[in-house]
């Protein structure tokens, strides 16, 4: 790849700068150079006003000029036809650039398919999680309403047989009144028998005296 076979020249000019005081990473020199070439390749678009703005547009004519005499020269020595585009300007670098772009194209895209699995994982666990908390509160009402009609079942069977003590009771009290009420006609009915037997003994003890 065009981006590993450019790799020690980007650390070698960071060395270099580095040795001059300049402290750059080898990213940081690789970046400052394509903005340097960007810039000039829309100078030379705009001319005039466009490369006067741009303070290093004549070193960087020179550069690009220098690369174009090497590959005119080395296609010369083949004996090739030299009809050069536009994009043979900016060389391996333009080709490392699009590489990046692209792999960092499919980096991206595999970064959002992974976002969307994650995030089709997460509803997929929230769904499951609300689905069960619905079962559980179904079984929780459902055990709930269960116990309440046991209770009620309890209170009316304890109702039931507060009743049956009650009527039993009536019951019993009503039988102990009404073997009182005999008990007391027969002792009345004892007395009053007595009391007439006493009563002719008597008469009859005086009429005999007389």
């Amino acid at each position: 790849m065009e981006t590993k076979r450019n790799k020690p020249l980007w650390q070698a000019i960071s060395v270099r700068l580095e040795n001059k005081g300049f402290n750059r990473t080898p990213e940081q020199c690789k970046s400052k150079w394509k903005n340097l070439a960007t810039r000039f390749k829309g100078s030379e678009a705009t001319e005039g006003e466009g490369s006067r703005q741009f303070p290093f547009y004549e070193e960087m004519r020179r550069i690009f000029s220098e690369r174009m005499e090497k590959l005119l020269a080395l296609n010369k020595d083949k004996g090739k036809g030299v009809q050069v585009q536009e994009e043979d300007q900016w060389g391996e670098e333009e080709e490392e650039e699009q590489e990046e772009e692209k792999l960092g194209e499919i980096k991206k895209k595999r970064k959002v398919e992974r976002k969307r699995e994650s995030e089709g994982e997460v509803e997929n666990a929230l769904r499951e999680f609300a689905r069960r908390q619905l079962e559980m509160e179904a079984r929780w009402i459902e055990a709930a309403e269960a116990r309440e009609a046991e209770r009620r079942a309890k209170e009316e069977e304890w109702r039931r047989a507060m009743e049956a003590l009650e009527e039993e009771r009536i019951v019993m009290e009503t039988r102990w009144r009404e073997r009182e009420e005999e008990r007391r006609a027969r002792e009345e009915a004892r007395a009053e028998r007595r009391d007439a037997l006493v009563t002719a003994l008597l008469a009859k003890l005086r009429k005999e005296g007389l």
